[in-house]
């Protein structure tokens, strides 16, 4: 826009140049190194607990704030020590801007309870790209809830664990050759194959370093579903690949409006899907030919983890808080108990 206005009014090649300089550095050029480091220092005997929730921010309807009421009052019996957000946090076209009030009518307002006010490490989903994405990302949104840790893709050392953030809706063809209409706010991402392959080499980088008992992937985009939207095969091709040759133990999303466990053969990642925070989609399954399907829920809920250096234990919770699937997994083992 910018630079066809800037020949259109006949400018000076010197201008234009210019011009053209500060739009390519400010919106287009991605970062050397995408992924952004934070430490969180948990209890003194290196135990983590924390609630996972996905495609939630519907200002408390759909059971949004029945499950927000179910997650204060787990948080509390698990002493939680931060909450992830695996993308969608607004719908259905994200935030318009860092005065949006459904900041405080969809977040601030609904996750209320004492256990909740702990830190929310939240990455995008497709809706918030919908939207103003750079208002999610944006630190003057911690003035109003201090909670709220938005980025694109980072790093999260604990200690005995080590989360890594990504960055998954520049990876899906579909919203860029068939959007159906709706505008995405790319800001920051051009020239997508170079957002991309930076991204990726820096979670290879990063895994490769990590010397933590635990290694966990989040994404908003399923790698394994059997729910409505199924695999990512944009996720298939470029980001497993990473997390088979590095160990990762659990890969975390959201995306599908369901609660669900997936393992495959040909590695040892658990494919956990937690996007139940409000609007789900029932009946809408469907079967895997390649991977075993340990547990679905087409329902609303959510998913707590608990770790310890040797074991991480994990739960799925209906819309009454009730655990409908539970299971752990040892570290020194690497098997399921």
């Amino acid at each position: 826009m910018l630079a066809m206005a800037c020949f259109q009014k006949q400018k000076t090649p010197f201008i234009c140049l210019t011009i053209l300089t500060l739009v390519f550095w400010l919106n287009w050029v991605p970062s050397v190194a995408e992924l952004q480091r934070l430490e969180h220092h948990g209890k003194s005997d290196e135990s983590l607990g924390f609630l996972v929730i996905g495609d939630w921010g519907r200002g408390g309807l759909y059971n949004q704030s029945e499950i927000a009421f179910q997650m204060g009052r787990i948080g509390k019996k698990l002493d939680i020590d931060f909450v992830i957000s695996t993308g969608d946090n607004f719908y259905d076209n994200g935030l318009k801007g860092v005065n949006d009030p459904a900041f405080q009518e969809s977040f601030t307002k609904i996750y209320s309870q004492k256990s909740l006010q702990k830190p929310w490490y939240s990455i995008l989903g497709n809706h918030d790209y919908r939207g103003d994405a750079k208002a999610q990302l944006n630190p003057m949104l911690r003035k109003i809830d201090s909670r709220w840790i938005c980025l694109r893709s980072f790093t999260l050392n604990t200690g005995s664990a080590d989360f890594f953030f990504m960055d998954t809706t520049p990876f899906v063809d579909v919203y860029f050759t068939d959007p159906e209409e709706r505008v995405y706010d790319w800001r920051g991402i051009y020239p997508r194959e170079i957002y991309l392959n930076n991204l990726l080499k820096d979670l290879d980088s990063a895994l490769r370093n990590s010397t933590a008992e635990w290694k966990i992937v989040v994404g908003h985009h399923a790698i394994r579903s059997i729910s409505h939207h199924g695999d990512t095969l944009e996720l298939i091709d470029q980001l497993l690949p990473v997390l088979e040759m590095n160990g990762v133990d659990f890969y975390v999303n959201g995306h599908d409006h369901c609660l669900q466990r997936i393992s495959c053969p040909d590695n040892r990642i658990q494919f956990l899907t937690s996007g139940a925070g409000s609007k789900a989609w029932r009946g809408d399954d469907k079967k895997h030919d390649k991977c075993a399907v340990h547990f679905f829920y087409d329902g609303q809920g959510f998913m707590s983890m608990q770790l310890k250096s040797t074991e991480a234990k994990m739960v799925f919770y209906d819309v009454f808080g009730q655990p409908i699937h539970q299971w752990s997994v040892s570290r020194m083992l690497h098997s399921e108990m």
